[in-house]
Order: structure tokens, then C-alpha cells, then sequence
């Protein structure tokens, strides 16, 4: 069984500047791993003809399977499908079914009134020696060419389409055509241990680990995953040697594992908040609602996420949450007094079993002795508990919101978990 490896081609100058971030090779990534296909490379180019050959050039001697994503708009500076046609030695071509589909996106999605522009109807001229994979969502249809034994894809850049047309039609295409190993996951999720204490602890289990597996740590704010990979053409034994090792692993790190699924946390927390049919409120200083984000962003979460206050000024906490001025002038907004005072006061607004309230200091500004820029006080609450935690936290503004974010809803998972045992 031979191993297919891929190469992604991201083409635009939008990408070199930092004007829009990447997220299309690495959905590619991980929908290609899941069936088995190795991406060796990721490469991106802009929008200049001589750089997207070059670029076609050097992954070809590579790859097997090669994949482009962008340059397939109507605008000028969209020259991906006229150079594909050229390179593959092939004649633009009106496709009526892409045309058809173009015009019922304008009349009955869009509602744009008036003729369609020709830079619109030219959406539907293709190359002939290539393979139509339809886009449902938008007028650019992806490409698929075949030359030397190797596959060439193009797809639109605009994520939702490219996630569209790669899932309803080139996976069942690689499915269908490509054999490959069998590639196995499992990962859990770990927080309070960061990734080099994690690799201390695991030294034994790593040397001893079974050499069709590999053992990845993929760390991230304030959490490590565990992720093991087996590689192989046996499945089934494939399968066994994973999870014998998973739960070995999964014994070893038990004093700090969140979750033995590949899941974020905010999803841990919508699980348990459901089973235990409980709900949440937060009241948010310097983390600006985004533990709110965090929550809300999971679907059905107004199942237990009430709401939250972000009581950013002393001003809104007074009025809000009915944190006492005394409380203010005495220890400050980043205190555990004020937290407190908080919880339990989005707790009553809120009328919810349980709450998360923070307050501190994100910098680079606004530091005092006593509390330096990261200085972080944190309360979960309950009708009869209230657990605070002082962090202290070293990083720039945006990394000690999302961290002391994710901190937050850690402390709250535990808490859920230590008051059902009690």
C-alpha cells in the first residue's frame, strides 16, 4: 500500500502580507490526514504567475497529489484558472451547467437585479481536459487535473466554498481512487502541566512506546493535547496497539487530564453543565466577555449559558453587580474581595447554579507593585461555595486574556466535578 503524500498550494498576495490568516491548508491538513494522505508541504505564493509555476513546478517532483487553493475569482488579479489551463496544455470552454448555476445564484440567492456582468458569466468557461467539481455555495467550480500519475486540484479561496466542494466531492474522489495506510488517532487534553514537565513525566512511556506509534504534543494556552498517531496496513492490530497505549498514557497524566477525547474545553464544560442539567452566568473585567465568546460559540449553548456582565469600569461593577464601593476604594478592582463580590453577584442577577468572575490587570499598563501586568483574580461560585485563585500570568495583552480565560473555565470544570463528589 503506497503512501500518498500531498503538497497545498495557497495562492494570494493577502496571505504574504498578513492581511488574511490561512485557514484553508490546515482544514486540507486534517481532512487529508483523516483518510490516510501525508501533507509533506505547505506552501504559499502570491498572485504572480511565474511564482504559482514555480510553485507547481517544485511540488510536482514531490507529491503525489498536489492541491491549490485561490486565485479563481472574476476580478484581475484572480489569474489562477488561466494559468492552469496553459500549464496543463488545455482550451477555456464554456461549461452550461456552472453557467445555469452562476445564474440561479444571482436571481434567486443573491437577488442582484440586472444582467450578470461578463466578468461573472466567464466564471463558467473552464479548461476542457479538466474534471468539474461543482461549488454550491459560490460561482468558481474547483478544477481537477491529471498528469504523470499525479492529481492537481484547484479550489476557490473563500473558505465555506472550499470546505464545501473539498467534502462533497474531493474526498469521495481520493476515496475512490487512492489507497493508502491507515492513519489512527487518539488525543486527549491536559491542563495545569506545561509541554516540557509533560515530557519529563512521559520520558519511560515514549522509549517504550511501539514504533508503528508516535506520541505529538500540541500545545496551546494554559493546555497541552496528547495526540498518538499509528501508521500502518493491519487496522485491527493497528487499533488494539493504540488503545492499549492510550490508556497507558491516559493513567500517567490522570492528575491533569481534562478530557480524553480531541475536544476544546468550552466543550468539556457544555457536557458537563448539560449532564448535571446546570447553568452558568460570567462576569467579565479584563477579559472583556471572552469567556462568553468561548461558551456561546458552541452550539445549544443557551441551554445552560444564561448570559454575563462585562463590567469593565469600577462604575459597572458597583452598578451591575452590586460590588460594593468600600470593597473597591479598600483592595482595588483586582482583588479577590472584588471577585468575589462578583460572582456572587452575577450568581443573583442571573439566578444561575453556577458563575465565573475575573478581574486583573492585562498590561502593558495600569501595573502597581504589588500587582504587576499580569496579575489575574479569579472566582467561581456556587449558592454556597466561592473558590478565588490569584494568577500571575507573563505575556502580552491578548495572551493573558485567552489565558487567563481558558484558567477560568478550567477552575470551573473542577469545581463542578469536586462539589458533585461532595
Amino acid at each position: 500500500m503506497k503512501e500518498i503524500i500531498a503538497s497545498v498550494i495557497t495562492i494570494g498576495d493577502e496571505l504574504l502580507i498578513g492581511q488574511t490568516i490561512d485557514t484553508n491548508s490546515a482544514f486540507i491538513a486534517q481532512q487529508l490526514n483523516g483518510i490516510g494522505v501525508r501533507v509533506a508541504r505547505r506552501v504559499a505564493v502570491g498572485d504572480q504567475e511565474s511564482e504559482i509555476r514555480k510553485a507547481l513546478d517544485e511540488e510536482s517532483a514531490l507529491a503525489d497529489l498536489i492541491i491549490l487553493t485561490g486565485g479563481l475569482g472574476p476580478t484581475a488579479d484572480d489569474i489562477t484558472k488561466p494559468l492552469l489551463c496553459n500549464y496543463f496544455g488545455g482550451k477555456l470552454r464554456r461549461d452550461q451547467a456552472t453557467a445555469d448555476h452562476i445564474e440561479w445564484l444571482f436571481n434567486e440567492v443573491y437577488k442582484r437585479p440586472g444582467a450578470l456582468l461578463p466578468r461573472n458569466q466567464q466564471q463558467a468557461e473552464v479548461p476542457d481536459n479538466c474534471t468539474i467539481l461543482p461549488n454550491p455555495r459560490g460561482t468558481a467550480p474547483g478544477m481537477l487535473f491529471q498528469k504523470e500519475n499525479r492529481i492537481y486540484i484547484s479550489l476557490p479561496g473563500v473558505p465555506q466554498e472550499m470546505k464545501d466542494i473539498f467534502i462533497g466531492s474531493v474526498i469521495p474522489f481520493l476515496q475512490k481512487n487512492c489507497k493508502t495506510p491507515f492513519f489512527i488517532h487518539k488525543t486527549m487534553l491536559t491542563a495545569g502541566i506545561g509541554e516540557s514537565m509533560l515530557a519529563e513525566k512521559l520520558v519511560d512511556f515514549e522509549e517504550t512506546l511501539d514504533r508503528s506509534l508516535k506520541l505529538a504534543y500540541l500545545p496551546q494556552y494554559g493546555m497541552v493535547k496528547l495526540r498518538i498517531t499509528a501508521t500502518g496496513e493491519d487496522q485491527p492490530t493497528l487499533s488494539q496497539q493504540i488503545e492499549t497505549s492510550f490508556n497507558q498514557l491516559k493513567a500517567l497524566v490522570s492528575e491533569y487530564l481534562v478530557s480524553d477525547k480531541d475536544e476544546k474545553l468550552e466543550e468539556v464544560i457544555a457536557r458537563l453543565l448539560l449532564e448535571k442539567q446546570s447553568t452558568l452566568s460570567t462576569a467579565e473585567s479584563c477579559t472583556g466577555g471572552r469567556i462568553a465568546s468561548m461558551l456561546t460559540a458552541m452550539p445549544g449553548s443557551s441551554n445552560y449559558f444564561k448570559g454575563g456582565v462585562v463590567a469593565y469600569a469600577n462604575e459597572a461593577k458597583e452598578s451591575l453587580l452590586g460590588v460594593k464601593h468600600s470593597t473597591l476604594s479598600t483592595h482595588g478592582a483586582v482583588s479577590e474581595e472584588t471577585v468575589r463580590e462578583m460572582a456572587k453577584g452575577v450568581l443573583e442577577q442571573l439566578t444561575t447554579t453556577y458563575s465565573i468572575a475575573v478581574s486583573g490587570i492585562m498590561g502593558p499598563t495600569g501595573s502597581t507593585p504589588d500587582k504587576p501586568v499580569g496579575t489575574v483574580w479569579i472566582a467561581i461560585a456556587n449558592n454556597n461555595t466561592i473558590k478565588t485563585r490569584r494568577v500571575q500570568l507573563g505575556f502580552d495583552r491578548i495572551r493573558n486574556t485567552q489565558q487567563a480565560a481558558i484558567i477560568a473555565l478550567d477552575m470551573l470544570r473542577q469545581f463542578i466535578l469536586t462539589k458533585s463528589l461532595d
